[in-house]
């Protein structure tokens, strides 16, 4: 039986904050590996030896979260730092954590921690699904590399962020941590799993065909026109509201998206700058020749979207829930702003009394129903692990 426990503090003294968050976790039976997501004025090392030294030889994986994390303790950030740990055991849990630096490639770096993940479960077979936590940039190449030795396995996870899109975000495991590179839990167990991955936004009547992308995250042509340009047809948005970084809030209520083969899945397009040859950096890779589309949604249904998505992940899994693992991007905490209480408040009255820690990201991962795993940005990964 899977049980599971979260811990939090925002102590300034980032060992007293390790312990306080990991004393609060001790009790659970058989842990088998934590969870950790922490604020970047952390010395994250200092960190995870003091929550290592609380759990013993507990596998540890996590990384840096924007402003903050959810549990049942409400919003817990600070200025000094804020973490937040969730461990989860059971008899018949086995868990395998591995990460590592970038090594080559990061197809390369995949599949390497993919193997290494392996070894460390002490198994030859592809776990029931699993973890992966990559920084913003080339999540795809890691996520490739990992099926190559895995093959096609049910994910969830998310891009380590920061506070202020500084590039001073980090991920880690108990025995590494690093800025660039990969680390996976590889999970194994009769006990259930299920996953919503959504943007819950609605999709306006813009679309069109992307006719040109560069490096595969620079939107340069929407139907042959310069990608801005048609952006702002679409939107109606000022020169000044998609200049530079100006986009990257202006569209967190107007992203665009894109539909997997079967029209199961919109997977979000997160527009981040407004670049001077009127192309648009995105958060996540396109391809030429395939739709995309406008989508559109409000700051009150991005905070409602949060506790529906814990209600259908629950009934995907047809079954009490032990936990949930909430991914929630960093993009729309930001356009939440000071109302991220309201968020709060809907996860813990849709997980009831089951435990939960949501962390804030540069980019989300999940799946849906039979389609391939995918990544996106602006969007809800969220996890149910039954019982």
């Amino acid at each position: 039986m899977l049980n599971a426990k979260t811990g939090t503090s925002t102590k300034a003294d980032v060992r007293l904050a390790g312990k306080e968050a990991a004393q609060a976790v001790k009790e659970v039976k058989d842990i088998k590996m934590a969870f950790v997501y922490s604020g970047v004025q952390y010395d994250q090392k200092a960190l995870l030896a003091a929550i290592s030294e609380e759990l013993p030889g507990v596998p540890l994986v996590g990384n840096t979260s924007f402003t903050g994390v959810i549990t049942q303790d409400g919003f817990v950030t600070g200025d000094d730092g804020f973490v937040g740990v969730m461990a989860m055991g059971g008899e018949d849990l086995t868990v395998g954590v591995a990460g590592m630096a970038k090594e080559g490639t990061a197809r390369e770096t995949g599949h390497k921690v993919a193997e290494a993940a392996l070894k460390k479960a002490g198994k030859t077979e592809a776990p029931e699904y699993f973890y992966m936590v990559a920084p913003p940039g080339e999540e795809e190449f890691y996520l490739k590399g990992i099926t190559e030795v895995i093959g096609r396995v049910p994910f969830f996870g998310g891009s380590a962020a920061d506070n202020a899109i500084a590039g001073e975000w980090l991920l880690y495991t108990d025995q590494m941590v690093t800025a660039d590179g990969v680390a996976v839990a590889f999970f194994y167990g009769d006990t259930g799993f299920a996953n919503e991955y959504t943007g819950a936004y609605e999709e306006t009547e813009h679309a069109g065909i992307i006719t040109k992308v560069d490096s595969y995250r620079t939107l340069a042509e929407i139907d042959g026109v310069p990608a801005l340009k048609k952006y702002q047809e679409w939107t109606g948005a000022s020169d000044e509201q998609v200049a530079g970084g100006n986009l990257l809030a202006f569209s967190i209520t107007a992203p665009l998206g894109v539909k997997d083969p079967l029209g199961d899945l919109v997977a979000i397009r997160h527009p981040m700058n407004g670049n001077d040859d009127k192309t648009i950096s995105v958060g996540n890779n396109l391809a030429e020749n395939t739709a995309i589309i406008l989508m559109k949604g409000s700051v009150d249904g991005l905070i409602a979207s949060t506790g529906k998505a814990v209600a259908k992940v629950t009934d995907k899994l047809g079954k009490a829930p032990a936990a949930y693992h909430l991914v929630h991007c960093g993009g729309r905490r930001a356009g939440i702003g000071d109302r991220i209480d309201e968020v709060a408040a809907e996860l813990k009255k849709a997980a009831g009394d089951v435990p939960f820690i949501c962390e804030f990201t540069f980019g989300e991962y999940g799946f849906e129903d039979d389609g391939r795993n995918t990544c996106g940005g602006l969007m809800l990964s969220f996890t149910a692990f039954g019982k």
